[in-house]
């Protein structure tokens, strides 16, 4: 058993498919010991656990699987770290966002009750669930009709990712569903509520989210015009909203019983799993980006101008760290659709080989892309398998690969993949920067650092130094580092970032004949995604609506 480290804090990390649990020293950051929990049901798009079928476009997920990371995850870290709950001064969580779901008065959720158990709209909504467009668009229909002026905080569109489309998709597609909602929360909160025994909201997710600006959410006129029944939407989201940092509640005996913490121990307000993570890397200073790439990215920065920029995801005061403005963007689809091309492209040959030499499909597709030069492969692709998040905002347009011929490769495919998420980046660092929000540096965090070719491309792509956040758990560390400010072991998060935030500077760093060359690819990258994504040629819509035509 430790003796020589006197107090630590818990970060709980919720993703897409797993949650970790991670220990960390309050002093200076050291990683003590971690646990993974994957999820049972990991992201439900095909059927209910009871079999109902999903239409296309539908993510859905489980609370229980969330409990169980509580349950199993935290135990195993504090017994990694080999610490005691008495050692533990404050716990905190992040969560993928916009995570959200219909609950009762008490926060249980819809979908746990017999009666709502087949009914798909009962359960949580993964970020990742698209099913919501034409309730998006409706909302901006409606938003530039009438004059709302939160529009322009959200780039000028909402996405169907978030709380509003998807809280009106279920209020039009299951009403039965929308009026035993009692309450409609995002998951970090939710997470929050079963810590503490209390509703609690944050300042976060509510921002970027669920479209609150200049403290209020958008009034029952406007709501009504989008359907009648939904004037009264706001009553189910509004609760006082917390900073973020600020102490929650404090742990409840049947939670402490859940995660063997001790109880009373201080649990601080939820957040969002990118938000989190630029504390953990230190870019917390204006105009310095984060990009947390895992299954998709999202790109953060703080800057001390408010400015609208075409297709942010949205800007929020205070929305990333106290007396800044907080602004956000992102991109769909990076690591999933990596996945996608092992899933799809690669041969039997290749994968014998891969497993011969005891390394992944990925591995062997990288080695291989990586021995090629700029151009090689006379491919240039559009990462939108999963729609467009920025600039475009529009979850209806697909992926595209340009330049195929009967002697292209499967590496030459992963390849020009890797490449367009790259472009992906360097167009939403270029929106910023026409807007007067200039991007000045660049950090990237999450699971795809692992690959260092793809790194460097971005860092050709950009043609900028790229630091890179020096820990594998970004979230759980910047969960962790919350949770200190929480607890009152540092004042504020800039002063716990500075003494537990782990950086590394200049990791990678752009070659000049290799940027050049893609200066020029770029150009054709732009051209197709202007063709494709501002309506020049709408085929990628016409086509999606063959397979997700809706009553």
């Amino acid at each position: 058993m430790t003796t020589d480290i006197p107090a630590v804090t818990v970060g709980v990390d919720f993703g897409t498919l797993s949650g970790r649990a991670l220990v960390v020293a309050v002093e200076d950051g050291r990683e003590l010991g971690s646990a993974v929990h994957e999820y049972s049901h990991a992201v439900v798009d095909r059927a209910l656990p009871g079999g109902v079928e999903l239409a296309p476009d539908w993510a859905l997920q489980i609370p229980q699987d969330w409990r169980d990371v509580l349950r199993f995850a935290v135990p195993q870290a504090l017994a990694a770290a080999g610490v005691r709950p008495a050692q533990v001064i404050g716990v905190a969580t992040d969560f993928t966002a916009c995570t959200v779901l219909p609950t009762t008065w008490d926060g249980t959720p819809l979908s746990e009750l017999p009666a709502f158990a087949d009914r798909p709209h009962a359960y949580p909504k993964l970020w990742r669930h698209h099913a919501a467009q034409p309730e998006a668009d409706l909302i901006v229909e409606r938003a530039e009709e009438s004059g709302q002026s939160w529009l322009s905080r959200y780039g000028g569109r909402i996405s169907s990712e978030w709380q509003y489309a998807k809280a009106l998709q279920v209020l039009r597609e299951d009403p039965g569903v929308y009026a035993a909602a009692d309450r409609w929360i995002e998951a970090a909160d939710w997470i929050v509520w079963q810590l503490t025994g209390a509703e609690n909201r944050n300042l976060c997710t509510a921002g970027y989210k669920g479209i609150h600006q200049d403290g209020r959410y958008p009034d029952s006129d406007y709501l009504a015009s989008l359907h009648p029944d939904f004037a009264g939407f706001t009553a189910k989201l509004d609760h006082p909203l917390s900073q973020l940092g600020a102490v929650a509640g404090k742990l409840t005996a049947a939670a402490a019983e859940l995660t063997g913490l001790r109880e009373g121990t201080v649990v601080a307000v939820g957040n969002v799993d990118a938000h989190v993570t630029g504390a953990a890397a230190g870019a917390l200073d204006p105009g310095h980006m984060l990009a947390i790439m895992g299954t998709s990215t999202c790109h953060i920065m703080n800057s001390d101008v408010l400015a609208d920029v075409p297709g942010m995801c949205g800007v929020v005061r205070d929305g990333i760290v106290p007396g800044l403005w907080g602004y956000e963007a992102g991109q769909s689809g990076v690591g999933d659709i990596l996945a996608w091309a092992v899933r799809t492209t690669t041969p039997y040959e290749y994968a014998a080989e891969a497993r011969r030499r005891g390394i992944s499909a990925h591995e062997l597709l990288t080695e291989r892309a990586a021995a090629q030069p700029v151009g090689g492969h006379g491919l240039m692709a559009l990462d939108w398998h999963s729609g467009n998040r920025s600039v475009l905002v529009d979850s209806h347009l697909s992926g595209l690969l340009v330049g195929l011929t009967l002697d292209t490769r499967p590496e030459d495919v992963y390849r020009a993949l890797i490449e367009a998420t790259a472009y992906g980046t360097r167009t939403i660092v270029d929106a910023f920067t026409a807007a007067g929000v200039p991007v000045t540096e660049f950090t990237a965090a999450g699971g795809l650092l692992k690959n260092r070719f793809l790194m460097q491309t971005y860092s050709d792509v950009l043609n900028r130094p790229v630091n890179v956040l020096a820990s594998e758990q970004g979230p759980a560390l910047g969960a962790a580092i919350h949770a200190a400010v929480a607890a009152g072991a540092y004042a504020d998060i800039r002063a716990a970032s500075a003494a537990m935030g782990r950086l590394e500077r200049h990791a990678y760093v752009p070659d000049p004949a290799r940027a050049a060359a893609y200066e020029r690819l770029y150009a054709e990258y732009r051209t197709l995604h202007d063709y494709f994504g501002r309506g020049t040629n709408s085929v990628m819509h016409r086509l999606r609506a063959t397979r997700t035509l809706r009553s």
